[in-house]
């Protein structure tokens, strides 16, 4: 068991390096990129931690995790009883440890950032899960005795299933609904395997079974369903919608329609939940993308995804078409950085304006203007400005549009009493996320528009306080 270093000795540790695939080999396979830290490295860079009283990681945390304690018991070797902390308030820790954008958040509120780098929370994190998993001992909390009532949870994505889990733990009875064949929502069909493999999922999603949370595939609530047929026919007390914002956005460009042009929700689910990525096992259709030119048009972390995975199945060229500047770029600074060292081409300060293509019906160019920056706009960031007659044709055979999504429509459209705004996301109250209908809760993407996963389960985890509440008490 290690001991904890004076704190003047923590601060000339260096924050230790995740290993990772190397770049040349990882361009050409879907197996996950970072490879995990081991065991002394993690005791080594948890080593690092000041021990604050008043710890800002955990108010960086959305979730709650109480970071200092888990980190403790990795200095002390107990690293069953670490991954137990993380789980009293995270049900997904191998996924978070994974894909949370930590220098956003607990990382970013760590007191060691102001002179050194940041404590590497997420590897510690994600190191006493894998552990944990490995070892078959998982720690799971023992939940309430039962109460009797019944709550439906739609959509399975880390808002429903962090629902779900701290619903179990509360002794309530917890049905979760997924429209797909599989459970875990935009884990499993918008992640690809190289940052979150699938296993991983399914793995959590089994420690929510042990936890009693039951699970219904193939379940369109909306279509299949309705919410008051939920209520009145199948006898729930409360309902909480997860449902995300799984709508794609397109451009409303000329050529569009062209063979060749996909949404990134359509790209990343056939290469994801269908396994396009395993043409040897899966019979998945997908438009090939060996020795093509591919681009992505948009600097998030799904346009990093989408042109990473384009890349392994064989892109000739992939490029990222992005109309700002590399600073303005939304995605993760990691994912940006894998991408380069994949060979991603990054075309900042460049947006199509028209997709062309031949008479057969497929894409064959993309014609993009060049940008320049202007001044802020409402996000922040400075506005992009079209430099008139810069224009030119770029070959392309696929084009990936990863410029955002919009609210799932099918709960909304059968539940008229249930509010919604301009933009068809579910209104509901920003501290208990109560909706306009009695007994229905709603949160993550549904309601705030994409964000994180981390995000969506802290969503989750408010509603689950808020519906246990409702439940006890039948306020409404």
């Amino acid at each position: 068991m290690a001991e904890h270093l004076p704190p003047k000795e923590r601060t000339k540790i260096p924050r230790q390096t995740m290993p990772e695939q190397d770049p040349l080999k990882r361009a050409h396979n879907f197996e996950e990129v970072n490879r995990g830290l081991e065991i002394l490295v993690a005791e080594k860079e948890a080593q690092r931690c000041l021990a604050c009283n008043d710890p800002k990681c955990v108010h960086g945390c959305p979730v709650g995790v109480k970071i200092r304690e888990f980190v403790d018991l990795v200095v002390e070797g107990e690293y069953l009883k670490a991954a137990a902390k993380i789980r009293e308030d995270n049900v997904l820790p191998a996924v978070t440890g994974r894909v949370c954008p930590q220098e956003n958040q607990c990382e970013g509120s760590c007191i060691l950032g102001k002179r050194f780098s940041p404590l590497a929370i997420g590897h510690l994190e994600r190191f006493v899960a894998d552990y944990e998993q490995a070892t078959g001992q998982v720690g799971l909390p023992d939940p309430a005795p039962p109460t009797g009532k019944k709550v439906a949870v739609v959509g399975s994505g880390p808002a429903g299933l962090s629902c779900a889990g701290d619903l179990v733990l509360r002794g309530h009875e917890v049905m979760v609904f997924e429209a797909l064949h599989e459970i875990g929502g935009v884990l499993l069909y918008g992640i690809p395997e190289f940052r979150l493999p699938k296993e991983i999922v399914h793995n959590e999603v089994e420690n929510m079974r042990k936890m009693g949370v039951e699970f219904q595939t193939n379940v369109v609530v909306g279509k299949t369903v309705t919410v008051d047929e939920l209520f009145n026919e199948e006898g729930y007390d409360a309902l909480f919608i997860a449902t995300g914002a799984g709508l794609p956005k397109f451009m409303n460009l000329p050529g569009e329609h062209f063979g060749g042009v996909y949404s990134a929700n359509e790209f990343l689910t056939r290469v994801n939940l269908m396994k396009a990525y395993d043409p040897e096992h899966y019979d998945s259709p997908i438009y090939d993308c060996r020795d093509r030119n591919v681009a992505v048009i948009g600097g998030g972390n799904t346009a990093m995804d989408s042109v990473r995975s384009a890349l392994r199945l064989g892109a000739k060229n992939a490029y990222i078409i992005y109309r700002r500047s590399e600073e303005e770029m939304p995605a993760r600074r990691e994912e940006v950085h894998h991408a380069k060292d994949e060979g991603v081409q990054f075309m900042n300060l460049h947006n199509p304006v028209e997709f062309l293509g031949n008479d057969d019906g497929y894409l064959t160019h993309a014609r993009l203007i060049k940008m320049e920056l202007g001044p802020e706009d409402e996000s922040g960031r400075r506005r992009p400005i079209p430099i008139e007659g810069s224009e030119f044709d770029l070959p392309l055979d696929v084009a990936i549009i990863a410029i955002g999504t919009g609210a799932n429509p099918l709960v909304q459209s059968t539940t008229p009493d249930m509010k919604t705004n301009k933009w068809g996301y579910i209104v509901a109250d920003e501290e208990t996320l109560r909706t306009s209908k009695r007994g229905v809760f709603a949160g993550g993407d549904i309601v705030s528009g994409s964000a994180t996963v981390i995000l969506a389960m802290g969503a989750g985890r408010k509603a689950a306080r808020s519906i246990h509440e409702y439940l006890t008490t039948g306020d409404w």
